[in-house]
């Protein structure tokens, strides 16, 4: 779906489509983040099984290669309680340490000596599917799940969930964009809780989003002021890149190269000073993604606009269909 700011229409296309409505000169800003096998399945001593997703790395302690601890999501069988060890592996021990204040677990791993524990995650971890895949946990489709679960021009390893309006992007349209003038500049937002955690409180103002690690390069920082200072537009692909690239600006309106961690969350009344159009999904009730496209878009035009996918039989969530917002 094209949604014109503007005048408010609306229309209806394939993404292959998507050249048509960009211009030679402008921006395409993506995020190259590369989404880790953050899912781990392990069993408790009783046999009770155990589902992980990593969340957040605390660092090596003193053991090095081979002792790492991670602040994670638990899921389990019965209750869970502090110092429970949990059996991921032949290889690898682990321990549910605490709780965090944010009610995270802190989980404690330790490897054996034949490969370093990065490695081994590496080795023994899913792709962190969305819960409404129900085939986290497969073997059978891991590899192959690693693969699909990731943008064409994933680079850089971090995420916890992958950026998906990048999912629609195949390299031959990528090519075809270029072949128009459209230029493809970078950056990465490593996606984590603060992303797909929904808004709990009743006035959304009190929501505070989870920091998430950002970088914007020079290069792309410089792409986007020259793009600018001609009068072409800078399209981002993502709630991820337009909340990386207002966290980038400065005080002036100028854009800068910076890596550093970001909570920006983006409500309606917030005025963007960099994008110019956004490639996203069809997003969740109540979860901070709706809310920056509502404040991109307003949330009325929004709102009649997701009527309209609704009645359209257009597919929602991170699988589903996008929206092109000019």
């Amino acid at each position: 779906m094209v949604v014109n700011r503007e005048n408010g229409n609306w229309e209806h296309c394939n993404f292959s489509q998507l050249p048509d409505f960009l211009h030679s000169g402008d921006v395409l800003v993506v995020n190259d983040t590369k989404v880790l096998p953050a899912r781990l399945i392990g069993k408790k001593e009783s046999g009770g099984k155990v589902e992980i997703l990593l969340v957040r790395k605390r660092g090596n302690p003193s053991g090095g290669a081979h002792l790492m601890e991670w602040e994670c999501l638990v899921q389990g069988a019965g209750k869970l309680r502090e110092r429970t060890p949990v059996l991921l592996d032949p290889s690898i021990r682990g321990e549910l340490v605490a709780k965090t204040p944010e009610g995270l677990w802190r989980l404690s791993l330790q490897g054996g000596q034949e490969e370093d524990l990065e490695g081994s995650l590496r080795r023994i971890g899913f792709a962190p599917l969305p819960p409404y895949i129900h085939r986290n946990g497969d073997r059978d489709m891991r590899t192959r799940d690693l693969d699909r679960y990731q943008t064409v021009y994933a680079r850089r390893e971090g995420a916890i969930a992958a950026p998906t309006a990048g999912l629609h992007f195949t390299d031959g349209l990528l090519r075809e964009i270029q072949r128009n003038g459209v230029s493809i500049s970078f950056l990465t937002l490593h996606v984590g809780m603060g992303t797909f955690l929904p808004v709990k409180q009743e006035e959304v103002e009190k929501h505070h989003l989870e920091p998430e690690f950002f970088e914007v390069t020079r290069e792309t920082a410089q792409a986007i002021h020259l793009a600018r200072g001609q009068g072409r537009r800078v399209i981002g692909v993502g709630t991820t890149v337009a909340r990386a690239l207002e966290s980038a600006v400065d005080e002036a309106g100028k854009i800068q190269a910076r890596q550093e961690q970001t909570d920006l969350f983006i409500l309606p009344g917030h005025r963007f000073r960099v994008v110019d159009g956004l490639i996203t999904n069809f997003h969740l009730p109540r979860s901070t993604l709706l809310m920056l496209v509502s404040a991109f878009a307003g949330r009325d035009l929004i709102l009649a606009a997701y009527q309209e996918a609704i009645r359209r039989n257009y597919r929602f969530y991170s699988y589903g269909d996008a929206m092109l917002i000019l």
